[in-house]
């Protein structure tokens, strides 16, 4: 049995998901299937209430394994290359808890897809950034980078294939923080923490809203969030938070 390459921790709520492939943790279809799996796991999974991902070593993700490319007299098999591919960001983005990205190095291509994927965006000092795609003749990750950077920015990473520091994506409000490596995880897994902390049902709703909004006209989405509210207040998690609020304690949420 292979060794595998997406290692899971779980403490206080949080899944602690480590990209796990020496030396640069590329992405092959293998580790993009485990990806996928872990992140639905984290879905379903009650003690879990979120999620911090980070890369093994000093590399976050150097992007797609140019070793690991489809076959193209293999009927079928780049559809399911593409399919999975697509698909390894969007267990990330559409899991049901929300995902901190802890990045710890270089992230580059499909490593800098997963990083968009994620819903807050922390990285260590050393932590670079890029699209390289252009420089071995593809095109790819425009979708990715438009949900981070102006237009300007993101047709000059997509065109040059050129990398930013932590620093110049802290400047463009991308990230929350820069920090030495050695603070990354600790401050990302404090925040974690503190979401995993709320009522879970509220925070399974506020993810999903914050992924619709994104897409919806703003009186559209504010009906949506709205309709959320709603159906929120009437469950036993809400009731036990008011309550808590007036007796001045802890609340103790079950998540229903």
């Amino acid at each position: 049995m292979s060794e595998k390459s997406v290692l899971m921790e779980i403490s206080d709520g949080v899944a602690l998901v480590t990209l796990s492939r020496p030396p640069v943790n590329a992405l092959n279809r293998a580790m993009r299937h485990e990806i996928v799996a872990t992140f639905d796991e984290i879905s379903e999974r009650d003690d879990i209430r979120c999620a911090v991902l980070t890369g093994a070593g000093k590399v976050f993700c150097a992007g797609a394994d140019l070793k690991d490319r489809p076959d193209p007299d293999v009927a079928g098999d780049f559809l399911e290359h593409n399919r999975i591919t697509r698909e390894t960001g969007n267990a990330i983005r559409e899991c049901a808890k929300p995902v901190i990205a802890a990045v710890n190095g270089v992230a580059l291509g499909a490593g800098m897809g997963l990083v968009a994927s994620c819903d807050i965006l922390y990285a260590a000092e050393e932590a670079t950034f890029g699209m390289p795609e252009i420089n071995v003749g593809l095109a790819g990750g425009a979708s990715m980078l438009r949900t981070l950077f102006g237009r300007s920015t993101m047709r000059r990473m997509f065109y040059t294939g050129q990398r930013l520091t932590a620093h110049d994506l802290l400047r463009r409000n991308v990230l929350e923080e820069v920090l030495p490596a050695e603070q990354l995880l600790p401050v990302t897994m404090a925040l974690a923490r503190e979401i995993a902390e709320k009522a879970p049902l509220a925070i399974a709703y506020a993810k999903r809203a914050c992924n619709m909004v994104e897409v919806m006209p703003q009186r559209d989405a504010y009906r949506f969030e709205q309709e959320f509210t709603m159906a929120l207040s009437r469950t036993e998690d809400a009731r036990e938070a008011r309550m808590a609020f007036l007796e001045k304690r802890k609340p103790q949420f079950k998540g229903r």
